[in-house]
C-alpha cells in the first residue's frame, strides 16, 4: 500500500503560532490551596503578605548579658564596668518578668527575649561573673547583638509574589511567617497515550519485534519538570476503536492530551484519522512540521484543550515536546519560559543538512587547546533512546542551509534549561567494553568523564586538534606491523592500554563459517549469494580490518554500519546479518561463534600539553593499577 502523504508541512514558527493562538489566552488554569508540606515545586498563585513580624520580639544574637549600653561605656580589660547581676535569667520562649535598669545585667541565651529596659547584649566572652556582680571588659553600643522585632519581615510586608516557584527557600519563608496553607496554581493535567502493537511496558519480557514503551515515562517526567501532572493512560493497540476510546477518556479527564507514535500517516498509523473524527473545532492545526528531527509532529486542539501527537522515535518525541509543547505547558502551569544563555562552539567537521527543513542537531561540548568550545554532533538518529540523555545541547541549522563547514561557529542551546556541566576528563575515539571498566574506576575516584565515540581515526584527529584529554584507538600500520605508535606526532604520548581479540562473529553451527579460519570464511562468504554482513562505522579500526579482509568484495549489508561491537553482535545474534567483525568478549556474551583474526592493541593517546592535568594523571595511574588489570582480565582482556 502506498503511504499517504502529510498534510501541508508548515514552518516550525508557523506551527508554534497556530498552537498558541488556538489555546489563547495562555494563562494558568486556576488555583487551589495545598498544605505547606506539599507546596514544594508548586507555583504561588497569589502574593503572600506576612501576618506577623519576624522576629516577633527583640531577641539576642549571642549568649551573654542584657544591659543598658550606656552602663558599659569606658569598660576596659584593666578597668571593667561593674553591674549588678539580676536573680532572674532569660529562659527560651519565656518573656522575662523583671526589667533591666541602669547598673543591672540579666543573663540571656542566644534567641532569648530581650528584657524590658535593656538595649544591648554583652557577649559572655567579654564578661566575668563574680558572685552577684558582672564585670564588663568591653563596651557595647545600643542595639549591639540584638535583632529587633520586624527586622527580618514586618507585618503586612509582601514576602513572596505570585508566579514564584516554591523551592525549599520559599517554603522556609512561609513556615517562618506561620503560613500553613498555600495558594498555588493548579497543575495542568496531561493525559499520555502510547499507541502501537509493538509496544510493551517496561518489566515485561521482550520478544523480537517488540519494544519497551520508553516514551510514556520520558514524556510523563518531562511534563512534571514543566509544571504539569501526568496521567498515563497506557498502551493503546493499533485499532481505530481502541485509539478513539483512549482519546475520549483522555479528553474527559485532562487539560492536554499527548499521544506518542502514529503520526506518519502510513497504513498502520491511525491517530490522525481518529483526531479528525473525534476533536471539536479547531481540530488539527499542523500535521507535518519542517523540523529534523520531528517532521511527523501533529499539533491540534479540541476546544481549548491542546492535543499533540508526538513522533514515535524517542529523540524526536522528547525534542519536539521540549521545543513546542513544554513552553505552552509552562504557561498553563504559571511558570515562566526558560531562558538560558547559549554557548558559541566550533564544529570539528562538516555537517550536512536537508534543504527546506530546520534541523536541530544534538551535540556534546568539549574544549580545545585554545580554550574554544567544540560541538560534536551526536549521530545516533532519532530512534536512539540515549541521544537525548547524552547531549549537552543542540544547535540549529536553518532550513535554507545545506552544509556547515568544519571550523564554523554555531550557537549551542542547552537542553531542558540547564547548562552543560564540564567533565574532568574528555575521551574521544573508539569505544570498548574494557573502556567502560576504566571509566567506572575513574568515577569511583571522583573523576567525571565524557566519552565521545567517533572511531579510532576520529579520536586521533580530535587529539591532534587538542579537543580531548585522551584518544582511544587501535589503528594498525601494515608497513611496520604495529598498532597506534606510527600514527602519532611528536606532541602526543602513547599510554599502553590492553589487548583484545578481534574476530569474525557468526551464529554457531553455520557451515559457511564453522571450522574455517577467519580469512577463509570472509573470502568465501563475501562472494556467496544470500550472505548478509554487518559493517562497522567508517573511521573505526574495526572497519579497516573488515575492508582489508574483504578486498574488492561487497556482500549484502556492506553499507549497514554498526556503531559498536555490541551492535555488531546483536545484528548477528538476531539474524539480521550472518557475520561481522567484533571482539571475542561480545561473542561470548551472545553465545556466538568466533573466528579469531588478530590480537589488537587498544591504547590511549594523550597530548603532552595535558599530561600534568590531575584527571589525566589519575587515568594513567588506573591503567597500570593491579586492581584495574584484575577487572579487565576478568572480562576477557589481556595485557
Amino acid at each position: 500500500m502506498r503511504q499517504a502523504q502529510f498534510l501541508t508541512v508548515v514552518d516550525r514558527d508557523e506551527a508554534d503560532r497556530r498552537f498558541r493562538e488556538a489555546l489563547a489566552p495562555l494563562a494558568p488554569l486556576g488555583e487551589e490551596t495545598v498544605p505547606l508540606l506539599k507546596a514544594l515545586g508548586r507555583v504561588l498563585a497569589r502574593d503572600v503578605s506576612s501576618p506577623v513580624d519576624v522576629p516577633g520580639f527583640d531577641r539576642s544574637n549571642v549568649d551573654g548579658f542584657a544591659v543598658v549600653a550606656a552602663d558599659t561605656f569606658g569598660a576596659m580589660e584593666q578597668s571593667p564596668q561593674i553591674l549588678q547581676l539580676l536573680p532572674e535569667s532569660v529562659m527560651m520562649g519565656v518573656v522575662p518578668s523583671l526589667p533591666v535598669r541602669l547598673g543591672q545585667a540579666m543573663a540571656i541565651p542566644t534567641g532569648g527575649v530581650i528584657p524590658r529596659g535593656a538595649d544591648a547584649v554583652v557577649m559572655v566572652e567579654n564578661t566575668v561573673v563574680n558572685g552577684e556582680q558582672v564585670l564588663v571588659h568591653k563596651p557595647v553600643t545600643p542595639g549591639r547583638s540584638v535583632t529587633f522585632a520586624g527586622t527580618d519581615v514586618a507585618m503586612g510586608e509582601v514576602v513572596l509574589r505570585a508566579g514564584r516557584l516554591l523551592t525549599s527557600r520559599e517554603t522556609g519563608i512561609l513556615a517562618a511567617i506561620g503560613v500553613s496553607d498555600v495558594p498555588v496554581f493548579q497543575k495542568p493535567r496531561v493525559a499520555i497515550l502510547s499507541t502501537g502493537d509493538e509496544l510493551i511496558p517496561p518489566g515485561e519480557e521482550a520478544a523480537l519485534g517488540k519494544i519497551f514503551d520508553s516514551n510514556a515515562i520520558m514524556v510523563a517526567h518531562a511534563v512534571q519538570e514543566n509544571g504539569g501532572q501526568p496521567l498515563i493512560i497506557g498502551i493503546v493497540s493499533d485499532t481505530e476503536e481502541a485509539i478513539e476510546a483512549g482519546l475520549l477518556k483522555a479528553l474527559e479527564t485532562a487539560d492536554m492530551v499527548i499521544l506518542s507514535g502514529g503520526t506518519s500517516k502510513g497504513p498502520g498509523d491511525l491517530n490522525i484519522r481518529v483526531l479528525e473524527k473525534v476533536l471539536s473545532p479547531p481540530g488539527i492545526l499542523a500535521h507535518g512540521v519542517a523540523l529534523k528531527p520531528g517532521k511527523p509532529l501533529c499539533l491540534a486542539a479540541s476546544g481549548k484543550k491542546g492535543v499533540v501527537v508526538l513522533p514515535g522515535f524517542p529523540t524526536s518525541a522528547i525534542f519536539t515536546f521540549h521545543e513546542l509543547v513544554a513552553p505552552v505547558l509552562r504557561r498553563l502551569a504559571g511558570l515562566p519560559e526558560t531562558h538560558v544563555p547559549q554557548t558559541q562552539a566550533k564544529l570539528p567537521f562538516r555537517v550536512s543538512s536537508e534543504n527546506g527543513r530546520t534541523e536541530y542537531v544534538l551535540t556534546r561540548l568539549v574544549e580545545n587547546a585554545q580554550g574554544e568550545r567544540v560541538a560534536y554532533p551526536i549521530g545516533k538518529g532519532s530512534g536512539s533512546v540515549t541521544t537525548w540523555s547524552l547531549a549537552d545541547g543542540y544547535f540549529v541549522v536553518p532550513k535554507l542551509v545545506e552544509q556547515l563547514d568544519a571550523g564554523e561557529w554555531v550557537d549551542v542551546l542547552p537542553l531542558g534549561g540547564e547548562k552543560a556541566t564540564a567533565a574532568d576528563l574528555v575521551i574521544i575515539g573508539s569505544h570498548c567494553v574494557g573502556l567502560d571498566i576504566v571509566i567506572d574506576r575513574l568515577r569511583a575516584r571522583g573523576v567525571t568523564c565524557k566519552m565521545i565515540a567517533v572511531g579510532s581515526q576520529g579520536g586521533l584527529e580530535a587529539v591532534m586538534r587538542g579537543e580531548c584529554d585522551a584518544a582511544t584507538m587501535h589503528l594498525y600500520d601494515p608497513s611496520t606491523q604495529t598498532y597506534n605508535q606510527p600514527f602519532l606526532t611528536p606532541s602526543l604520548s602513547l599510554i599502553p592500554g590492553y589487548r583484545r581479540l578481534q574476530g569474525v562473529v557468526f551464529r554457531k553451527g553455520d557451515p559457511r563459517f564453522e571450522g574455517k579460519t577467519a580469512e577463509e570464511a570472509v573470502a568465501s562468504a563475501g562472494r556467496l549469494p544470500g550472505v548478509v554482513m554487518i559493517n562497522r562505522n567508517r573511521g573505526s579500526g574495526t572497519r579497516a580490518i573488515i575492508d582489508r579482509m574483504l578486498g574488492d568484495a561487497r556482500p549484502d549489508g556492506y553499507g549497514v554500519e554498526a556503531s559498536s561491537h555490541h551492535a555488531t553482535a546483536a545484528a548477528v545474534s538476531q539474524g539480521r546479518a550472518d557475520f561481522g567483525v567484533a571482539i571475542d568478549v561480545v561473542a561470548i556474551d551472545r553465545n556466538l561463534g568466533f573466528l579469531p583474526i588478530a590480537e589488537e592493541h587498544y591504547d590511549f593517546v594523550i597530548p603532552k600539553s595535558r599530561a600534568a592535568r590531575p584527571a589525566v594523571r589519575i587515568l594513567v595511574e588506573e591503567l597500570s593499577h593491579p586492581s584495574t588489570w584484575q577487572a579487565l582480565r576478568a572480562r576477557g582482556f589481556r595485557r
